[in-house]
């Protein structure tokens, strides 16, 4: 089962509290520091996130079937890319493969204003690590 720091409704909950951009970017960062390490086991080439400025892991594994939640490993290089990629393992925890492989994680960006606030290339990082995720989930929701 994959661990996060908080739960989704605790994420919405602290963006509202922190007003202002530079709190908002250390509770982030923050985050990334609360992640369960990463398995070095993981952190091979095929977990790697293209299209991001920083080296990023992921993975995502299930013990089995469809409706199996997946467990989720993510780290990164950067503070704040690896609090980025904390915020996708709060907002995809417990989910099945099935449901992360068709879950609407970009909405819960826009409500937390994060593309917005984000430089063009964590931008496409953050896309790159969410388009990693799915695709993997639905390999997983296949098997």
């Amino acid at each position: 089962m994959t661990q996060s720091p908080m739960t989704l409704d605790q994420l919405m909950e602290a963006f509202e509290f922190l007003e202002d951009w530079e709190d908002r970017y250390r509770f982030i960062m923050d985050l990334g520091k609360k992640l369960p390490v990463m398995p070095e086991s993981e952190r091979v080439d095929a977990n790697l996130v293209h299209g991001c400025q920083s080296t990023v892991w992921v993975s995502a594994r299930s013990s089995g079937g469809p409706q199996a939640e997946v467990e989720l490993h993510a780290d990164s290089d950067s503070d704040l890319v690896k609090g980025l990629a904390a915020m996708v393992v709060i907002i995809l925890t417990g989910k099945s493969a099935a449901e992360i492989a068709t879950c609407d994680i970009e909405t819960t960006f826009d409500k937390l204003g994060l593309h917005e606030h984000l430089s063009p290339t964590r931008s496409n990082g953050l896309h790159g690590m969410v388009t990693q995720v799915k695709s993997r989930a639905a390999a997983l929701a296949a098997s």
